[in-house]
C-alpha cells in the first residue's frame, strides 16, 4: 500500500518541481524526499517523474496520478484543519505572501495578537512585492492589493482601498496646487515600476481619463514614493494605507483635481479548487476585523475628495 507520506512528497515535487524546494517545503532532506517518491514510483509500477540536471517534469502517468493525488492531499489537509476547529484550536504551518509595505505597516501588527492567541500555528510570512504563483511557490495563501489577475485564484476582500493624490505643503507652495487633470502635466510625479508610463489614471464619467507627468522618481516600493513626496520631490498618487499617517500629520497635503481613482481592494487569495483552512479563514478574519470597517486608516485622511 502506497503510504501518504509518499504522496505528500510526490504532491510537492510536482507542484514546486523540484525534489530539494519539496524538501524545504516538507522540512525534510533531499534523500528522504527522494526514497519515498521512488518508493511510490515502486508500489505503482510507473515511473512519474522525468529527472534532468535542470528540473524534474511529470511523466504522462505521473500528470494522471497528481490529479487524484493532489486531491487527496487537499481532502487530508481540510480533515486535519476541520478537527482543529472543532476542537476551538488552530496547528501546524500556514504561509503566506504579502507585500512588502502592507505587510510591515499593517499585517504584522494585525496578526501579532492572533498568533499570540494560537501558539501552536506556525505562520511564515513572506513580504514580496512580486506576483508569486500561489500553488507552484507553496503558499497557501497570497494577500495583494489591486486587481485580481488570476482566474486560478479564490479572493476575499479584507477592505476597500483607496488611492489620493498628494504632494508636501513646501512643493504645493513652490509649483502650485493643480486643479484640473490639466494642471497635472505641468508637475512632477513619483510614480510605481510596475509599468513604464509615468502617468496617472483616473474615471471621469465612465471613461478612462490618463495625465502624463515629468519624472521626478520611479521607485518599486511605496513607502519610498510616500517618503518622497515628503521631501518635496512632487506628487505621488497612493494607497491610502500608505500615506494616510502623513495626511494625518500635515506632512501631504491631498490634492483634489475633480476626479477619482476607482477604489480597489485589499484581498486574501488562495488557489481554486482547495477548500480554505480553518487557520487560512481564522487569519483573514482577524486581518479583517483589525483593520475595521471602513479602515481605520482612512480616518486619518478626512472625507472623500
Amino acid at each position: 500500500m502506497i503510504k501518504l507520506d509518499g504522496i505528500a512528497s510526490f504532491v510537492a515535487i510536482a507542484e514546486s518541481g523540484s525534489i530539494s524546494e519539496a524538501a524545504r517545503r516538507l522540512h525534510l532532506s533531499k534523500s528522504v524526499v527522494s526514497e519515498r517518491l521512488a518508493d511510490v514510483e515502486r508500489m505503482l509500477g510507473a515511473t512519474l517523474v522525468h529527472r534532468t540536471t535542470r528540473k524534474l517534469s511529470l511523466t504522462e502517468d505521473g500528470a494522471a496520478f497528481l490529479e487524484r493525488a493532489g486531491r487527496i492531499m487537499r481532502e487530508v489537509d481540510e480533515a486535519t484543519a476541520d478537527m482543529a476547529e472543532r476542537r476551538g484550536s488552530l496547528s501546524g504551518p500556514l504561509r503566506i505572501s504579502a507585500p512588502v509595505t502592507f505587510g510591515r505597516m499593517h499585517l504584522g501588527p494585525a496578526v501579532y495578537p492572533f498568533l499570540a492567541r494560537h501558539p501552536k500555528l506556525e505562520l511564515t510570512l513572506d513580504l514580496d512585492d512580486r506576483r508569486v504563483d500561489v500553488a507552484a511557490d507553496g503558499y497557501d495563501a497570497v494577500v495583494r492589493h489591486g486587481a485580481l489577475e488570476d482566474s486560478r485564484l479564490v479572493a476575499w476582500q479584507l477592505a476597500p482601498s483607496r488611492r489620493l493624490l498628494v504632494a508636501s505643503p513646501a512643493y504645493l507652495a513652490r509649483q502650485g496646487t493643480p486643479r484640473s487633470p490639466g494642471d497635472l502635466r505641468d508637475h512632477r510625479g513619483i510614480f510605481y515600476v510596475n509599468r513604464g508610463l509615468a502617468d496617472w489614471r483616473f474615471a471621469e464619467r465612465g471613461d478612462a481619463l490618463v495625465v502624463r507627468a515629468t519624472v521626478a522618481l520611479r521607485v518599486n516600493n511605496g513607502d519610498m514614493m510616500r517618503d518622497a513626496a515628503v521631501a518635496g520631490l512632487g506628487i505621488a498618487l497612493l494607497p491610502t494605507f500608505i500615506a494616510g499617517a502623513a495626511i494625518q500629520s500635515g506632512a501631504l497635503r491631498v490634492i483634489d483635481v475633480g476626479v477619482q481613482t476607482a477604489t480597489e481592494s485589499i484581498y486574501v487569495a488562495h488557489a481554486e479548487g482547495r477548500r480554505a483552512s480553518a487557520k487560512l479563514r481564522a487569519f483573514a478574519e482577524c486581518v479583517r476585523e483589525a483593520i475595521g470597517d471602513p479602515p481605520y486608516w482612512d480616518a486619518w485622511c478626512g472625507p472623500q475628495p
